[in-house]
């Protein structure tokens, strides 16, 4: 898969939950990662979500695509995810949703530029290429 410029957001959330709290949490994410909605290129989710009202309006909201994918390819992902759940593995097939779609969306190369942060009923992670991160801790060690 070719790497693409531009940060990825791996969603989960459980059936029904509200736009406004994936909305949220997602903004949290991209506050989390010192970026702004226009650096965001795409939503990611397992495809059992592919028709879930929340996770279809927070890529309106960013204006940007959604894409799914299968368990078997977000579990792929499992040896990079940073906090993998049994408890999400037995419920998806995959050990991760919002952290393995991120990544999957992002490309191989990719990191995770924030790991999986939690509300109520979702999950939302970014990933995004490595050059990010080596910014933000240059960043970071300026400011030190």
């Amino acid at each position: 898969m070719k790497e693409e410029a531009g940060l990825v957001l791996g969603l989960g959330c459980e059936r029904r939950t509200p736009a406004e709290e994936v909305i949220a949490l997602a903004e949290r994410a991209l506050a989390d990662a010192g970026a702004s909605a226009g650096d965001l290129r795409l939503v990611a989710s397992l495809d059992a979500r592919a028709e879930e009202p929340a996770i279809l309006a927070a890529a309106k909201h960013f204006s940007v695509p959604a894409v799914f994918y299968d368990a078997a390819t977000l579990e792929a992902e499992a040896s990079r995810l940073a906090n993998p759940s049994e408890i999400v593995f037995a419920h998806t097939g995959c050990h991760g949703v919002a952290e393995g779609a991120a990544l999957v969306g992002a490309g191989g190369k990719a990191v995770l530029i924030v790991p999986k942060i939690v509300s109520a009923h979702a999950t939302a992670a970014l990933a995004g290429p490595a050059a990010l991160r080596v910014e933000e801790y240059r960043q970071a060690a300026e400011v030190a």
